[in-house]
């Protein structure tokens, strides 16, 4: 796949990863109609999406638009996106929308599909494709990509038998305090001089509330280095920082950057899981905020795949009923909180970006197909 680089461009494309034709979630494409879910609908694979009564018959895609919203602009569930996409034979990539690209709700043998008609050759800049890299970022993602941004290519998780091997922070120079500009030694690195390594600080252990385990460390960014002497101690030059280098702080090879060419869609498969760490640590989580969730891609989780996130019922007692249940404590429903779309997915533990939040959402809620 290609991707374009300019300024126009990446404000303007929306990747939409979709095979040519209809994409069918369970083996077939359920019928959609306009108003509530059917009564038919048994477990996740007899879900039926529901378009919003709001729909649009014709939309031209416009610039800074994504995905998601898109999705929601036709959808009243914006994950069943892929049972209703349909690219059109004739479009050359069928992984870019461009502003000014139409896209048409129309009816196949009695069920609505959406099409993409391209627009008009001069409200799009085209490019030849050409080798220049770049990272991912200059296409526009599923969902917002400055709320993301730092977690497509920076460490984000740090594995408890990995600290044993990584090198480490041993000391400053003259005791300066470890900021850009300025000298650190390191041991545990026979790498040459000139190799560049992220700086990361091992914070908030991250613990599976299901059985006690510990999954591993939130990795706390905290700059790049570049080696300037080797040795042991090596000497490790940091050109960049957003906080300050302590000892003790690890250093991690560059990692590749995540692909962010995903559709919204439920998992395949049942997931029940909790949220477990919100960045910043705030108590209170609301949208476009990062949480850690203890299932990643062991339990089947991929980028791209959406979860609701439930409050859970308080426990009241029946001060009314009788027949011997009064006095009875009693467990309330779990209600709807919000809705997470998961960006980065590791082992046991998934990145997720919280796309709605109509109720509270706090550490420790349970997570579920949508």
């Amino acid at each position: 796949m290609f991707y374009a680089h300019s300024p126009l461009i990446r404000s303007a494309c929306l990747v939409v990863t979709a095979a040519l034709g209809v994409v069918v979630a369970g083996g077939s494409l359920a019928q959609i109609r306009d108003g509530g879910p059917t009564s038919a609908a048994v477990g996740q694979a007899d879900r039926q999406p529901v378009l919003n009564p709001r729909h649009p018959e014709r939309y031209v895609v416009q610039r800074g638009d994504t995905l998601w919203d898109i999705a929601a602009m036709f959808l009243r569930d914006p994950w069943y996106w892929p049972e209703i996409w349909q690219i059109n034979p004739q479009v050359e990539n069928p992984h870019l929308i461009y502003p000014g690209d139409i896209l048409s709700l129309t009816y196949v043998d009695g069920r609505p599909v959406l099409q993409v008609e391209r627009g008009a050759s001069g409200d799009v800049e085209r490019l030849s494709p050409r080798v220049r890299s770049e990272p991912l970022e200059e296409a526009i993602p599923t969902i917002p990509f400055e709320s993301i941004r730092a977690f497509l290519s920076r460490p984000a998780v740090l594995d408890p038998d990995q600290l044993e091997t990584l090198p480490y922070v041993l000391a400053h120079e003259d005791g300066m305090i470890g900021s850009a500009g300025r000298d650190v030694y390191v041991r545990g690195t026979d790498a040459a001089v000139g190799e560049v390594y992220n700086v990361v600080h091992a914070g908030d252990e991250l613990v599976d509330p299901d059985d006690g385990t510990l999954i591993g460390y939130e990795g706390i960014y905290v700059g790049q280095g570049q080696l300037r002497r080797a040795g042991d101690p090596a000497t490790l030059r940091l050109t960049q920082t957003t906080r300050e280098a302590i000892v003790g702080d690890y250093l991690l090879e560059e990692e590749g950057i995540v692909p962010i060419d995903f559709v919204p869609r439920a998992p395949e498969q049942d997931v029940d899981g909790r949220i477990i760490a919100v960045l910043d640590g705030l108590d209170l989580i609301g949208q476009y905020q990062i949480i850690v969730i203890n299932r990643g891609a062991q339990h089947g989780l991929e980028p791209g795949h959406v979860l609701r996130i439930f409050r859970p019922g308080d426990t009241v007692r029946d001060t009314v009923g009788g027949g011997g249940a009064f006095g009875e404590k009693v467990r309330l429903p779990d209600e709807s909180a919000g809705i997470m779309m998961t960006f980065r997915t590791f082992d046991r533990i998934s990145y997720a970006l919280v796309m709605e939040a109509t109720k509270e959402i706090r550490v420790l809620d349970p997570v579920r197909n949508p």
